[in-house]
């Protein structure tokens, strides 16, 4: 099989499958016929690429995914299909096809660990994840909130995405009971000291995978109008649980930081964290955080891919902080080349 009939059942497979577009839309989208998408279709199938999921990535996906590993010390990389010739299927597409490809690394993940303990960040993209896994019978996982359950935007909730994760596998959630920021530092260190709070973050400190979002300024609910201008004017373009990153992946030290109930930056080196983030306002925060060597593995979209690869970031810079990670166990892909599966 050639690989670019390969690719274009693959790509027709997720319009089908995963965006909900009909045989017809499918032909307009491609710029091939009704008769073609449907012998597409037929193929994925025959070669076991559609199941829950659509397996395998398009000639062009692997592409990106070997640049981005290379380039920034990745571990693992997945790059979901996006739209075709700028035809965008809008916002809420691209969090689904971020979060079937998150699914299926989730659902990879869970059926060759059993017992596991998975940290979880917050945010849309995370919650696509627990909409697009399906159920499987997991009753000794635990998934345990990263920060704060408190938030005031409820498709944001962390409490709401680890409730989903605990629903669809029967294993056991775990809650920070606590806001994501608070008023000041002192009331941080306060609420830290609880039993209760702190409990939950010991075990979030000894999960075996974490799965975070990466924000940017513009879309944290969190963050009020004043504090992002005040954040933006030290440079930073990328947030992870509440805690800041300028444009070269540096840390920024700021009382809002302070303020943030959650683990530190510096508790995810070392461990096994794969970022999820997509869409043209994410790019210079997922850059940022690829240069911070904070992740081991990255999930993503074409057209995000291909922007963050536009500026590449010198191998040795991520490396130096990636040291210390341990390897994640080989899987086969369904497209016969070797990738690799969190721990």
């Amino acid at each position: 099989m050639e690989a670019r009939e390969a690719s274009l059942a693959i790509r027709a497979a997720w319009l089908y499958y995963v965006h909900g577009l009909n045989q017809a839309e499918v032909a307009d989208r491609l710029g091939i016929s009704r008769v073609k998408v449907h012998r597409l279709i037929a193929l994925a199938h025959q070669q076991n690429w559609v199941k829950v999921f659509v397996e395998g990535s398009t000639a062009e996906g692997l592409a990106l995914e070997q640049s981005a590993k290379q380039i920034f010390n990745l571990q693992f990389c997945s790059v979901a299909p996006s739209d075709v010739d700028g035809l965008a299927l809008g916002p809420e597409a691209g969090f689904r096809s971020l979060g079937a490809a998150a699914a299926l690394y989730l659902h990879q993940y869970l059926e060759h660990h059993p017992k596991c303990s998975i940290g979880v960040g917050h945010g849309r993209t995370l919650a696509a994840v627990a909409d697009a896994l399906p159920k499987i019978s997991r009753p000794q996982s635990q998934f345990v909130s990263i920060l704060g359950s408190l938030t005031r935007r409820s498709t944001a909730n962390p409490f709401d995405v680890i409730y989903r994760f605990a629903e669809r596998t029967g294993g056991a959630g775990y809650f920070v009971p606590a806001p994501f920021f608070v008023d000041s530092v002192d009331d941080a260190e306060v609420l830290r000291g609880q039993r209760v709070v702190k409990s939950v973050l010991e075990l979030a400190r000894k999960t075996d995978l974490v799965l975070i979002g990466i924000g940017n300024l513009k879309n944290r609910p969190a963050i009020y109008e004043s504090e992002r201008r005040a954040l933006a004017a030290l440079g930073i373009v990328g947030e992870i649980l509440g805690q800041f990153l300028d444009r070269e992946g540096r840390t920024v030290h700021c009382d809002m930081a302070q303020r943030s109930i959650s683990l530190r930056l510096e508790e995810l080196r070392g461990r096994t964290v794969i970022g999820i983030a997509g869409g043209p306002d994410k790019v210079d925060a997922i850059r940022a955080t690829l240069r911070s060597g904070l992740l081991s593995g990255l999930i993503t979209d074409e057209t995000t891919a291909r922007a963050i690869l536009e500026q590449k970031t010198p191998r040795s810079a991520a490396a130096k902080r990636a040291r210390g990670r341990k390897p994640l166990p080989p899987v086969i892909r369904s497209d016969g080349n070797r990738s690799t599966l969190g721990r």
